[in-house]
């Protein structure tokens, strides 16, 4: 699989989501949807950013019928995978988000196999046990229970959050959601967003000076 530079992405964790995002369109000179919707949330914003690359699943929580393959070959696969990972997991469920697909064991589990934090469409539970094991997590909320929790397949793609997912893609999470870096230009997008960030912080330092008028703003737009 290929991945880029370690260098490149202890950068690329100094920014957030948003700013990477408009490196990405800047860098590529057009806008995109490479980001994940409002229903997939950061349920523990405190732990921090993540990034990584997506390793991806699909379950069922609840359905009692549905086919199953051993979890150990998940585990077997996510440990053999080099990382940093993302455990992208997509609850497919005759009822979707009604039950967890990821709790606080499954955390300590992905962490000490090279996960730094996870992603499911769909519900979790443990979030105090998950928060204890340092694993962030973005879900689209919390339940207390599941069902038979049955693995249908992994390492192929998955849509969580209305992003179309695949095994090996480079996944940044913060407050905002998840946004996609596309791996050949993810150095390109450090050194954008750097420039991004000044830029800002000079617009920031502008408009927060008591002096300020409007007049300064128009001189900046133009």
């Amino acid at each position: 699989m290929e991945r880029v530079d370690a260098r490149v992405l202890e950068a690329l964790k100094e920014f957030d989501s948003a700013t990477i995002f408009n490196a990405v369109v800047e860098r590529q000179g057009v806008s995109n949807e490479e980001y994940t919707g409002p229903e997939i949330r950061a349920l523990l914003p405190e732990l921090g950013p993540i990034i990584g690359y997506a390793v991806t699943a699909e379950l069922t929580p609840l359905d009692p019928d549905s086919p199953e393959l051993p979890w150990e070959d998940y585990y077997d696969y996510l440990a053999t995978t080099p990382g940093p990972t993302i455990a992208v997991i997509k609850d497919v469920d005759s009822q979707p988000h009604r039950a967890a697909s990821f709790g606080d064991g499954m955390a300590r589990l992905h962490k000490a196999l090279g996960s730094v934090g996870g992603i499911v469409d769909g519900s979790i539970r443990d979030l105090a046990g998950i928060r204890a094991a340092g694993f962030p997590m973005f879900a689209s909320g919390t339940v207390p229970g599941h069902g038979p929790f049955h693995l249908i397949r992994y390492a192929a793609p998955v849509t969580v959050g209305r992003l179309r997912v695949r095994t090996g893609d480079l996944l940044f999470g913060d407050l905002d959601g998840v946004v996609r870096i596309p791996l050949d230009i993810a150095a390109d997008v450090a050194r954008i967003a750097g420039d991004i960030r000044r830029k800002e912080q000079a617009f920031f330092d502008m408009v927060d000076a008591p002096d300020f008028t409007i007049e300064q703003y128009k001189a900046w737009k133009d």
